[in-house]
């Protein structure tokens, strides 16, 4: 029989896929012997179960009793006794955390009668009051689907006519009052009376937190997260504990270290009376947690204790929520925190230098993601002037932007390609769409535990949280400075996550601390720290990585940045770049070309430039390899735009005038060369096959280039790349031509040049006969952007506009197959290429030079599948690197703070 009810004490971490990671940490603190309120949990199968049949697992509720009368008998209180009754709480708790994307309902249990006998127990009837006011608006809201403004709305117009600043100067009358308004609303909602039996409270409860994994912002959350939907989440139930009891009680939410920075010692935020939805909620700010000290010594030196112990079990940075009722602490929550990319590559090294970890798990715990963030620009000090208002650094970063004040507006105007900043009091995870959209998020309240500071670390997304100079009105679009400078909406402004500074306009961008060293070697005194974690990281994957990393550079300027960056060669110079500007006539008159002598001439003018090209890369990556593809694009590519030429002709006739002959030659050139599917005619290899002249220039250039350099003392090693081959007799075609050229100029040069001639394979065909093609090719490398696009039958320019958005909505891709490398497909189009080619030829070369070379999770990819080097844009060179060393380490322990 199926078991879907868990009490704390049977779980443990490493059952975080059945019972969460809310969950199984719970019942890991419980194990550590940690205060714990007991409780239950609800396991991920009934919810996916939940949502196959449409309705409550079998046998569940039977199980729910069984576990709440265990409860009850540790409590001595029944679930909505009268006289003293024993609340619960209903959390969500996926694998992977989703802060705030899912629901939660507290003070199961309340109702008419049982509030009575809460206010007598506890000493409290303001503090009765307050929790059954909860209980109504969350089940209202969350439970029966009731606008949450609505009941914002009454509690706002309440606290106006009672001049109440928040709702802790609320009386109890008031707060009786307001129960009964809120119930009101929901009758008036939804046609039901808010429920009075404690049971079918809890019941909906369990059943509206499974529902809440398919909510709107939770699928938008996971599939930014990249997190699968089908994994469901648990419910935990729990006593309730109570922050809210008077000045000795409170909430808060603790890191071990400063997640914005990793800098060691205790931190976060805490708030006295208070429960722990109002600390996370940023309505209200918080103090630091070293004011529990003063406040609360005891409780203060207990939880650091705790966080001690968590810490080294974990061996990890830990978020932990506790409340304090009436002296006593509770450990109420703990994960792996969320944090920077700056932070976390501090820890790493923190941590490993401490003992807790070795390096090797160190260099696992930070990844490409996060160092391109480092790599991010951030403002020149120099230039800004005074702030509008100062905050807390929430994340750091720099963003500009214009503000809004609206989730719905920050993704309109995103939409359209302005860049914006959303700007709120607070935000709840009703924002997130706009919180994607933005560069940037500033709110007037909360900390930095507050949701727009967890959220906002966990995307990486620059955020000033708590900037209490500012009045922001949402309602007029606009936020007031305290010096009275008025920001609308649209108006462009600068926040700084680094500093917690905002300023007016658009301040200067310059290179972060981390590119300035990778860049120059140099280091910032500021970022020493961070840049130190950086270089051990890089230097920890180059000792472990198996795969090369190279770049995609065309220019000497872009090889030097390249090998400056770490690139171990040249995994693909494109050829057709080195032929715009001014070189672009020449094309034209070797394409208009009307006799071989006149074709000739051209080939002939365009010799030394690219042999120029060549021995100025080549001596950038001296000793390194470089890899040189012949002219892959279509030749119109080189003419004008075939419109404007038509447009210009029949325009000069129009005025009567003879239209000149050098336009109607072009056109004329143009409709001949025109094709309906350019990707898929006359490219690649296709051209050296009918264009005499073209493979044998661009190959003479190449051999002389590499004798040049070789006569000056260098060490060259050019590779020769053929684009598109889709069968071995065109790659043997060329290849003899290559051959014959290098053997002519290895002869007229007194120099030996001997070039490696291999292919790229961009085909499905040629995938499937790679094994045949490898008699040929002395190197593979795979151009996976061509290939995604025929293994899938998308023209990218045209299905990214037209209806990508829509498959990621419908789930039919988790992430772009041009982003992420298709694994089920085109990877396994190159797992069987690599085997066959390397049966034919055991010593093949495979590399990549596709944009997936660098993207994180596809080196991993490209590591698994035996491929020897990657090659992309010299600026991912870095986070290559990373990445290469971490698919290394696959089995190491890695910090998924998801």
């Amino acid at each position: 029989m199926v078991r879907y009810v868990y009490d704390f004490a049977d779980g443990g971490r490493e059952m975080a896929d059945l019972l969460g990671g809310k969950g199984s940490n719970l019942a890991e603190m419980t194990r550590l012997g940690l205060p714990v309120p007991p409780g239950f949990i609800i396991t991920t199968e009934a919810c996916r179960v939940f949502f196959t049949t449409g309705g409550e697992p079998s046998g569940m509720s039977r199980e729910v009793s069984d576990h709440l009368a265990a409860v009850e008998e540790a409590a001595g209180r029944r679930l909505g006794q009268r006289d003293d009754p024993l609340l619960l709480s209903v959390r969500s708790g996926a694998r992977f955390s989703m802060p705030g994307m899912m629901e939660t309902i507290l003070d199961i249990g309340l109702n008419d009668d049982s509030v009575t006998g809460l206010a007598k127990a506890s000493g409290s009837e303001r503090f009765a009051w307050d929790s059954y006011r909860r209980l109504v608006q969350m089940f209202g809201s969350t439970v029966m689907g009731v606008d949450a403004a609505l009941f914002e709305r009454e509690m706002a117009e309440l606290k106006e006519l009672r001049g109440a600043p928040d709702d802790v100067h609320l009386e109890a009358g008031d707060l009786a009052e307001l129960v009964e308004t809120y119930k009101s609303v929901i009758r008036r909602e939804t046609g039901e009376d808010f429920p009075q039996a404690p049971s079918e409270q809890l019941r909906r409860a369990i059943l509206a937190v499974f529902e809440s994994w398919n909510g709107e912002r939770a699928r938008l959350y996971r599939r930014r997260e990249h997190i699968p939907d089908d994994l469901g989440t648990a419910v935990s139930v729990q006593r309730m504990v109570f922050g809210n009891l008077g000045p000795d009680s409170g909430s808060g939410v603790a890191f071990t270290r400063d997640p914005a920075t990793g800098h060691p010692g205790l931190y976060g935020d805490y708030l006295p009376n208070a429960q722990g939805e109002d600390v996370v909620s940023g309505i209200r700010n918080t103090v630091p947690l070293s004011e529990l000290q003063r406040l609360d010594p005891e409780s203060y030196a207990r939880l650091r204790t705790h966080m001690e112990t968590l810490e080294r079990h974990y061996r990890d940075l830990c978020d932990i929520e506790f409340t304090i009722e009436r002296g006593t602490l509770w450990m109420l929550q703990t994960r792996v925190g969320k944090r920077t990319a700056e932070a976390a590559f501090a820890l790493a090294a923190a941590l490993a230098d401490e003992g807790l970890i070795t390096p090797d798990e160190g260099l696992a715990r930070v990844n490409g993601e996060e160092l391109a963030r480092l790599m991010f620009p951030r403002f020149d000090a120099s230039e800004h002037g005074e702030p509008l208002a100062h905050g807390l650094p929430a994340s750091p970063g720099a963003a500009v932007g214009a503000a809004v004040f609206h989730s719905a507006e920050a993704v309109r105007r995103a939409a359209a390609g302005e860049k914006v900043v959303l700007v709120r009091q607070e935000t709840n995870p009703d924002d997130l769409p706009g919180m994607i959209a933005a560069q940037a998020v500033l709110t007037s309240r909360g900390g930095k535990t507050s949701h727009a500071a967890v959220v906002a670390r966990g995307m990486g997304k620059v955020c000033v949280c708590g900037a209490e100079e500012l009045t922001v009105d949402t309602e007029a679009r606009r936020f007031t400075a305290a010096d009275g400078t008025v920001v609308e909406e649209g108006t462009v402004i600068s926040v700084d996550g680094s500093a917690g500074t905002v300023y007016p306009g658009e301040v200067t961008l310059v290179d972060s601390a981390v590119m300035r060293f990778l860049e120059t070697g140099g280091t910032d005194e500021g970022a020493a720290w961070t840049v130190d974690a950086v270089a051990r990281a890089l230097a920890r994957a180059d000792t472990v990585r198996r795969l090369e990393v190279r770049a995609n550079a065309d220019t000497p300027e872009d090889a030097a940045r390249a090998r400056r960056f770490g690139a171990q060669g040249i995994g693909l110079c494109r050829t057709e770049h080195m032929f715009m500007g001014e070189r672009r006539k020449l094309v034209e008159e070797m394409i208009l070309a009307t006799s071989q002598d006149g074709r000739e001439r051209a080939l002939a003018a365009l010799l030394p430039l690219q042999r120029r090209d060549f021995a100025a890369i080549l001596e950038a990556m001296d000793g390194l390899p470089v890899t040189i593809r012949l002219l892959d694009p279509p030749l119109h590519e080189f003419l004008p735009d075939r419109t404007g030429l038509a447009v210009r002709i029949a325009t000069a006739e129009a005025r009567g005038d003879l239209p000149a002959a050098h336009d109607v030659e072009l056109l004329t050139a143009v409709n001949r060369m025109h094709e309906e599917n350019p990707m898929l005619g006359l490219r690649g290899v296709r051209l050296g096959l009918v264009i005499p002249g073209l493979v044998a220039m661009q190959v003479r250039a190449i051999a002389e280039a590499v004798a040049e350099r070789t006569r000056a003392g260098g060490a060259p090693r050019a590779e020769i790349m053929v684009p598109l081959v889709g069968d071995v007799r065109e790659l043997r075609i060329v290849h003899d031509e290559v051959r014959r050229v290098l053997a002519e100029v290895s002869e007229e040069s007194g120099v030996l040049v001997d070039c490696p001639v291999g292919t790229m394979i961009e085909l499905p065909r040629a995938a499937l006969t790679a094994g045949r093609i490898a008699e040929e090719a002395q190197f593979f490398s795979f151009g996976t952007n061509d290939l995604t696009q025929t293994t899938w039958g998308f023209s990218r320019d045209d299905v990214e506009a037209e209806f990508f958005s829509a498959y990621l909505d419908k789930g039919v891709f988790p992430v772009s197959p041009f982003e992420t490398l298709d694994r089920d497909g085109v990877g396994r189009l190159i797992s069987l290429a690599v085997a066959e080619g390397r049966a034919t030829r055991p010593d093949l070369k495979i590399g990549v030079c596709g944009e997936h070379g660098g993207d994180p999770e596809s080196v991993h990819f490209f590591h698994a599948a035996g491929l020897d080097y990657v090659s992309c844009s010299p600026f991912r060179v870095p986070v290559a690197r990373l990445e290469a060393g971490r698919a290394a380490l696959e089995d190491t322990e890695v910090s998924d703070s998801r």
